[in-house]
Order: C-alpha cells, then structure tokens, then sequence
C-alpha cells in the first residue's frame, strides 16, 4: 500500500497535512535543515513445511518525504526490497580498548579502598 499511496504525493504541492491524511503518523520523524519523514511498511510471511516455517520478508518498504520550512514536500524516496539489497555496509569494526590500568579504573579502584577502609588501618593478612 505504501508504493501506491507515495504515488499520491506530488512534490512541491503537497502539504505535510496532505501527507499525515493519505500515510497516517510516520514510522519515525527527524529535524535536520527540513523536516524527515520516514514511513515504513514490512511484510512478513512464513515459509512452508519444509522450509520449518522460517520466516520470510515479502514487502519492506520505506518512504522517504523531506518537508521544507513551510510544509511542503521537497523532496519523495521509495526504496523497496531490491533496493535495500544493493546498499553496502562498512565491513569495518570498531573495537574498545578497555584495560585495567586506564584513569578511570585506577580512580575507582582507589576510591574503593577508602570506603573499605577510611582510615588505612585495616591489617594486611599474612600468609604463613
């Protein structure tokens, strides 16, 4: 339904009323330099016996719209399943260097041993 109802919206003529009447609340809304909308529409089906009813997408669809300052539409994208198929992704990983000996584990680690003992007078066991 979303493919059809996108076809509805002309661009520099319709409103973002207009909009919100044909595609109800948008999926998720953005503020940049205009006004994003964002609308989504995902089917899923499940696979037959043999497949162990794994679960298929048919339809995912996601609408585009960028909305000027005075409410009109600027700017439509459409992009389906096939399309999704052809972005790539960064293979690249960002990995964390969390060690011990880092500023912050050392503070803690220091402001632990003072509520454990305030005075510093605590014996140390001794190993025999």
């Amino acid at each position: 339904m979303l493919e059809k109802k996108s076809k509805l919206l002309i661009v520099e003529k319709t409103n973002k009323n207009d909009i919100l009447k044909i595609l109800g609340p948008p999926s998720t809304e953005s503020k940049f330099d205009n006004d994003v909308l964002i609308f989504i529409e995902r089917k899923i089906s499940t696979g037959n016996f043999f497949k162990f009813g794994k679960k298929k997408i048919t339809v995912n669809n996601v609408l585009v719209t960028e909305i000027d300052s005075m409410g009109m539409l600027q700017k439509k994208e459409l992009i389906n399943l096939n399309d999704m198929k052809k972005i790539k992704f960064s293979e690249k990983m960002t990995s964390a260097d969390y060690t011990k000996k880092n500023f912050i584990y050392n503070f803690l680690s220091s402001l632990r041993q003072k509520v454990n003992d305030p005075l510093g007078k605590r014996k140390k066991k001794r190993n025999n």
